[in-house]
């Protein structure tokens, strides 16, 4: 028994145990319902008086205690006010939002401390002895305050009291209490952004309000400038398009209707000097045709007194009227008598010269003062429009009589300019006619000496400043002029003299000048020169046009042209100079064969004045040396053919290649004596230093009949025929006779390498390519650098490519003055150029010239 009754004891106190932890859960699971719900009321909850009575529940529910308020600090006035409050004793009439001195008080200095206080019983009065706070309203047993926090800045006290000693507060509850501050820092957080953005929005629509209100009122005024403006237009447009003032009137009727009521209208100009009013425009339904009277005392003559427009109805009028300031007519009907008058003032710099009035009858309508207003701002640029008008035609007026007596002087001094203009019109034409006599050549009208050294003194000058900008200068005599004259007469030697002039000025530039020095001998000025090639071409094609034979009276003369050239130097300092040097080139042609041209050397003045030095140094006395140049690719990869050069030292040319000083040869054996001795000395140079294929240039003289049999015997026993390549110069193959160009093939066919040197100089010759059976073709400088300027002679490049690769031709450019030329040229086709030059040593030998080479060189 006694088991029992401890088991049920056990079993009691057990149940007993499990009862306060279910209620303990329950409480504590309806606390966190409560919390969770207070939570999302704190996050949602719109205004703040919506979620003090949620705390104030859970608070009666959890804690002892019926007395509940919350004060918030106002940011603006600095004050604690009183935001939530419910009290047992103190009631609720205490008003909100307004400072009670809680900063005084208990409340205060919990804010002040920023932690969370529990009184109890007498310690409050305790504290407040102790002169921390003052004690306000009823004193209670418990009280507990806790502080707002807002991201580490308190905001407020959130506080709960009880009157009833038994109601104390536990740890719990007071923790309680921090947790609803949280939830009540969150609420005035969303709260407090909410006000500031109504806030922000209605100070926003307060100031789009006002905008929209200054924005009307502007647009009202900006529409009334606008139709101003038009007006102003329109008024403006009056003083230009239209002619006669009966239109300038008619159309400001229209523009006065499109602003106001304008049936009636007139317009009255008013003459100072006689006193009178003048009605040149009127229209009015009762009395259309206004007669000019004197001034008056009118409505017209009150506004032309006062300069001011003037508004008058029917009580002003009658005031008017009484007052003697105005006087009607007798006899005028009452429904002719304007109801509504309204006049303004045609003001100008000048005063008041007439007035602009609408008048109304029978009350059909009343003018105000806006009306007032428009037709004064109006009035004003119609006396500017009209006062225009009206001086024009006073001026038409008077121009109209100044022009009548201007015709009458006129027709007077055009006679006499007339007559004067004739005699300046022949002075002028016989001053043209003298100073063209006095710088042309009267029988070709070419220009003379004079005006050509003049012009040639300007061009040495602008060369002299820019040098870049080069010319030459061509000196010309024809050949056997003398016989066309003697066989054909004087006057067919004129004849002859023009057309040679006519035909000259075919073969030169616009900008190029052509003049006569007198009897057969010309000039040619030739400047803005690209390269000198320009200069040779037109020296060939005046010696080509004057191979042509000169025929008159059934006779025919073989005439032609001896032409010197001589190009701009930086030593020159006079004309004389250059004529001098040209003229040498001339003669040197003349002598060395006629119908010919030549380059100025200064070797021509010095053999010119001695003839012993001309003696001394023959072409065989000079010394003699070689130089090479390799036959490289675009990657300077040296290939087996090697171009060989020969050059003399001349005590004035300095070292000058063989092709310039064979020209200098006392004759034509001396020439081809040295040209066999070179030959025959490259060739054993070339063999002793175990060169591969030797290009050699020569001239074509040793094709011809005789001197080709000496040819072939200096070539016997040389090197391997294989190794030997003889070049010759195109220009002269183009031009070699039957008996050369038979020599040439049987050099081919015998198994010596033959090619063509300085191919394409100054034309494209590709029938040459097709006839002969070449090897080795060398194009000149001047082709290849007109290949990279001109697509035309790219053309010429690619027929000849096409040519040479069917006959198995190579083909070696010869570079000009370009950089990077050889990749610019392999673009266009070409893979083998002429490499640099380097002297070779030479082996001794008989020859004594070239012996004394030998010895300077080593």
């Amino acid at each position: 028994m006694e088991d029992k009754a401890a088991l049920l004891q056990k079993l009691e106190h057990k149940n007993a145990r499990l009862s306060a932890l279910v209620k303990k859960y329950k409480q504590s699971h309806h606390l966190q319902n409560a919390l969770i719900q207070l939570s999302e009321q704190a996050s949602t909850v719109a205004e703040l008086n919506l979620l003090y009575p949620a705390i104030h529940n859970i608070l009666q529910d959890y804690v002892p205690s019926k007395s509940f308020y919350v004060v918030l600090l106002n940011q603006f006035t600095n004050t604690l006010e009183l935001s939530y409050f419910a009290d047992e004793k103190d009631g609720i009439s205490i008003p909100l939002n307004q400072d009670h001195n809680f900063s005084q008080g208990v409340t205060g200095y919990v804010f002040k401390q920023g932690k969370t206080i529990y009184y109890q019983g007498n310690e409050m009065q305790k504290a407040a002895d102790t002169g921390h706070f003052k004690l306000l309203g009823s004193p209670a047993e418990h009280w507990v305050g806790v502080p707002v926090y807002r991201e580490k800045q308190i905001i407020g006290v959130l506080v709960a009291q009880s009157y009833d000693k038994k109601q104390s507060y536990s740890e719990q509850q007071i923790e309680l209490l921090e947790v609803m501050s949280l939830y009540l820092a969150t609420a005035i957080e969303r709260v407090k952004k909410r006000e500031l953005l109504e806030s922000e929005v209605k100070i926003r629509t307060r100031a789009l309000t006002q905008s929209n209100e200054a924005l009307n009122l502007e647009v009202e005024q900006h529409k009334k400038t606008l139709e101003r403006q038009h007006i102003l237009f329109k008024i403006s447009e009056l003083a230009t398009q239209s002619k006669h003032i009966e239109e300038v009137y008619q159309q400001v009727h229209e523009i006065i209707k499109s602003i106001t009521y304008a049936k009636n209208l007139y317009i009255a100009l008013y003459d100072k000097k006689s006193g009178w009013l003048n009605f040149p425009y009127c229209v009015d339904e009762f009395n259309p045709n206004t007669q000019p009277r004197p001034f008056a005392k009118g409505y017209s003559e009150l506004v032309l007194s006062t300069e001011k427009t003037q508004l008058i109805d029917s009580t002003r009028a009658e005031k008017l009227i009484k007052s003697g300031v105005v006087e009607r007519p007798e006899l005028v009907p009452e429904q002719q008598i304007a109801t509504s008058w309204l006049g303004a003032p045609l003001k100008t710099s000048q005063g008041v010269i007439g007035l602009i009035v609408c008048q109304a009858y029978q009350n059909k309508h009343i003018f105000n003062h806006d009306d007032c207003e428009l037709i004064t701002f109006v009035s004003h640029q119609i006396a500017s429009v009209l006062q225009t008008h009206l001086a024009s035609q006073a001026i038409k007026r008077s121009n109209q009589s100044l022009e009548h007596r201007v015709a009458e002087k006129t027709k007077e001094i055009r006679q006499t300019n007339m007559h004067l203009q004739m005699q300046i019109e022949e002075r002028k034409k016989i001053e043209q006619h003298l100073y063209h006599d006095a710088h042309h050549d009267s029988l070709t009208g070419l220009p003379n000496r004079s005006l050509f050294l003049t012009q040639l003194e300007k061009t040495l000058q602008h060369y002299q400043r820019y040098p870049e900008q080069e010319f030459a200068v061509l000196f010309i005599d024809l050949d056997k002029f003398k016989d066309i004259n003697d066989q054909l007469g004087h006057q067919a030697g004129d004849q002859f003299l023009i057309g040679v002039a006519e035909s000259f000025s075919q073969c030169i530039r616009e900008h190029d000048l052509l003049a006569r020095l007198g009897g057969d001998e010309f000039v040619i000025l030739l400047t803005h020169l690209t390269e000198r090639q320009q200069a040779e071409d037109v020296a060939k094609r005046i010696t080509k046009l004057m191979k042509k034979p000169f025929c008159m009276k059934g006779i025919c003369v073989q005439s032609g042209a001896s032409v010197g050239i001589t190009y701009s130097k930086t030593h020159y300092k006079h004309t004389d100079e250059i004529i001098r040097d040209a003229d040498a080139a001339m003669y040197y042609a003349k002598n060395a064969g006629r119908s010919r041209f030549e380059f100025f050397h200064p070797l021509l003045n010095v053999t010119a004045n001695n003839q012993e030095f001309e003696a001394s140094h023959h072409l065989d006395a000079l010394p003699m040396h070689f130089r090479s140049s390799e036959i490289i690719t675009l990657n300077e990869q040296f290939q087996s053919e090697v171009l060989i050069e020969a050059f003399g030292e001349h005590p004035v040319l300095g070292s000058t290649s063989f092709d310039i000083l064979k020209k200098f040869a006392a004759d034509k054996a001396q020439q081809l004596d040295v040209e066999l001795q070179l030959l025959d000395q490259a060739c054993k140079q070339a063999k002793a230093a175990g060169l591969g294929v030797v290009l050699l240039p020569c001239s074509a003289l040793l094709l011809e009949k005789i001197e080709f049999q000496a040819l072939c015997l200096t070539l016997q026993g040389q090197i391997n025929k294989k190794q030997l390549c003889l070049l010759f110069n195109e220009q002269e193959i183009r031009y070699a006779s039957a008996v050369q160009l038979n020599n040439l093939k049987q050099l081919s066919a015998h198994g010596y390498a033959i090619g063509l040197n300085d191919f394409a100089k100054d034309r494209c010759e590709l029938n040459l390519l097709t006839e002969l059976n070449f090897d080795y073709l060398l194009l000149s400088s001047t082709f290849s650098k007109r290949v990279l300027q001109q697509q035309s002679y790219d053309l010429q490049l690619q027929g000849v490519l096409a040519i040479t690769k069917i006959k198995h031709i190579k083909v070696i450019a010869k570079g000009p003055s370009i950089l990077n030329f050889r990749a610019l040229l392999d673009t266009h086709g070409l893979s083998l150029f002429v490499g640099r030059q380097h002297a070779i040593n030479m082996l001794p030998t008989a020859d004594s010239a070239l012996d004394s080479s030998e010895q300077q060189l080593n």
